[in-house]
């Protein structure tokens, strides 16, 4: 009888693979790659022969893989006598090592586009046609950039403490990517935190990796609303409240309230605060846009950020009017993205119709987005409708 393969289940164990294999004396570039073949072989040897033990089948068969590779290699015949010889029957290493190959994956040397490729191969378990489709690059493209960046990590140690920020960052990275190709990278990103937020509960910083958590989980409830059906944007204020995912919001709001509850507040948290207060209005008019922007300081004073301080200024337009939001909205960099957008649509609760039309359409011809695009020029073109 045929079986499905559980994809989930199965690339929830690569980085604990590779790292077996990392840890019996592979280089991770070429442990790597035998995981993948290992991957593309139990994909089509499972659904009719399924192991008991998944994880040890991955590493039998990934380890045969590596060791085939260094055999190949006359230049490699030195390596191959230290690591030759396969490992008896029996269970796999307990140790996990998956926060070692998290570390690996969002190295510093590595340029974020990079680094999120790598972690969807090495931890994600994505194949390299499923990285190219989620970029929208072809597959020899994705293939060097992976080979280039495995390079990069090749000669660091694997026992080196890690940067938690960067693969935090580097998480929201893959996140935002949203969904393309056949693989829905949001979900993934939020499989792979949890994932981190169980390896790195000890950590001094682990109220961040909770709060990158929550902020995924309150954004991604809000995903059935955030578009129509022809792919358009529907702005936050717009969206059915009905279609928000009420489960995720409520996950969120508890493994945020607990984090912030540790008292080290970090930007990702306070991000997630203010997506909280979003989640929890049952309209966008009962938004408690005063909070939003108290958030906003605590955030502003934490990053000094231009990104913060225009979105702070927005806030400020709901709470105290939009006079106020285009004052503080004059303190930013004019040349920062969205910051047209962010004009127009306070010059237009203003009630300057004209001049919010054309704001709205210089905000268009500056984003590198369609979808983004297409909604601000279907704003200008509203507006301009309705000027005599």
């Amino acid at each position: 009888m045929s079986h499905l393969v559980d994809e989930a289940v199965l690339r929830g164990v690569v980085p604990q693979v590779i790292a077996i294999l990392v840890r019996r004396g592979a280089d991770f570039a070429t442990a790597e790659d035998a995981v993948q073949d290992a991957l593309v072989e139990a994909l089509r040897s499972w659904p009719d022969a399924p192991p008991r033990d998944p994880k040890g089948w991955l590493v039998t068969v990934a380890w045969r893989r590596f060791l085939d590779v260094v055999r190949s290699d006359t230049a490699r015949q030195r390596r191959e006598l230290a690591v030759d010889g396969e490992p008896g029957p029996g269970p796999t290493e307990a140790a996990d090592d998956t926060l070692r190959v998290f570390f690996l994956c969002a190295h510093p040397a590595l340029s974020p586009t990079s680094a999120v490729a790598l972690t969807l191969r090495a931890v994600a378990g994505l194949t390299t046609r499923q990285v190219a489709d989620a970029y929208l690059v072809p597959e020899a493209t994705m293939a060097q950039r992976i080979s280039r960046a495995k390079r990069t990590v090749a000669g660091q140690s694997f026992d080196r403490p890690g940067d938690l920020d960067t693969v935090r960052r580097v998480l929201y990275l893959v996140f935002n990517e949203g969904y393309t190709g056949d693989v829905d990278l949001a979900a993934e990103a939020i499989r792979l935190t949890r994932e981190l937020a169980r390896l790195s509960v000890d950590d001094e910083t682990s109220e961040e990796t909770d709060g990158l958590l929550a902020l995924m989980l309150l954004h991604h409830a809000r995903r059935p609303a955030r578009t129509r059906a022809d792919g358009s944007l529907v702005p936050l204020a717009e969206q059915d409240r009905s279609l928000w995912d009420t489960d995720l919001i409520e996950e969120g709001v508890r493994i945020l309230q607990a984090a912030l509850a540790r008292g080290r507040r970090g930007e990702l948290q306070l991000q997630a605060a203010i997506a909280a207060l979003h989640a929890d209005a049952r309209t966008a008019e009962e938004t408690d846009w005063v909070q939003v922007v108290a958030w906003y300081d605590e955030l502003l004073a934490l990053t000094d950020s231009p990104v913060v301080r225009l979105n702070r200024a927005v806030a400020v337009g709901e709470a105290d009017g939009a006079r106020a939001g285009l004052a503080a909205l004059a303190e930013v960099d004019p040349g920062l993205p969205r910051h047209r957008a962010a004009a127009a649509y306070l010059t237009e609760k203003d009630g300057d119709l004209a001049t919010a039309a054309r704001l709205y359409a210089e905000a268009a011809a500056l984003a590198t987005n369609l979808a983004e695009r297409t909604h601000l020029t279907k704003q200008a073109g509203r507006l301009h409708q309705r000027l005599p």
